[in-house]
């Protein structure tokens, strides 16, 4: 359909195809710009450029704060975030220090001054009964020749418990 009408056209016209190019070469460049150039000129004189600039002025002002405010608020949601996994880390490393605290405080001094003053064979019997912790806070706040003759009257994997146990109270590192 477009064929015929752009044969219709040519056969109005008068002129083909190929006739206007050879047109377009002979002129060269200058035959192709100077009539754009004062119809570009009549139809907008800098009064107009001025007015097309500022009517959309606004517009474009409104456009770019809307734009910074995406990508603040992105930014916000982003801050939020990481405020929100540090604020969990905190709280692991609180009850991770209430956990230590109570540990230390479940030991009280009496009953380490008790074991210290058992002899070994059956303060480490009497260990085999207490909670892991517990052994283990005692163990820590015995004098380290003691602690050492207990551990060595105890049985070994229960020794390497507490043992690992005191290891990991006294790390002064992040446990995380």
């Amino acid at each position: 359909m477009s064929i015929s009408f752009a044969n219709s056209t040519r056969f109005k016209l008068g002129i083909s195809i190929a006739a206007f190019s050879a047109l377009l070469l002979v002129a060269g460049p200058a035959a192709t710009e100077a009539p754009v150039k004062p119809a570009i000129a009549a139809t907008a004189n800098p009064s107009e450029i001025e007015r097309f600039c500022s009517n959309i002025a606004d517009a474009a002002r409104d456009r770019r704060y809307a734009l910074q405010a995406k990508e603040l608020k992105a930014l916000q949601a982003e801050i939020d975030k990481r405020i929100a996994t540090l604020e969990e880390r905190r709280a692991e490393y609180e009850t991770w220090l209430k956990r230590r605290e109570d540990f230390l405080d479940k030991t009280e001094d009496n009953i380490v001054q008790i074991y210290g003053r058992m002899k070994p064979d059956a303060a480490a019997e009497r260990r085999a009964q207490l909670q892991v912790e517990l052994a283990a806070g005692i163990l820590m706040k015995l004098d380290s020749r003691k602690a050492g003759t207990i551990l060595n009257e105890m049985d070994s994997k229960a020794a390497a418990t507490l043992t690992t146990i005191m290891v990991s109270a006294t790390r002064r590192a992040d446990p995380t």
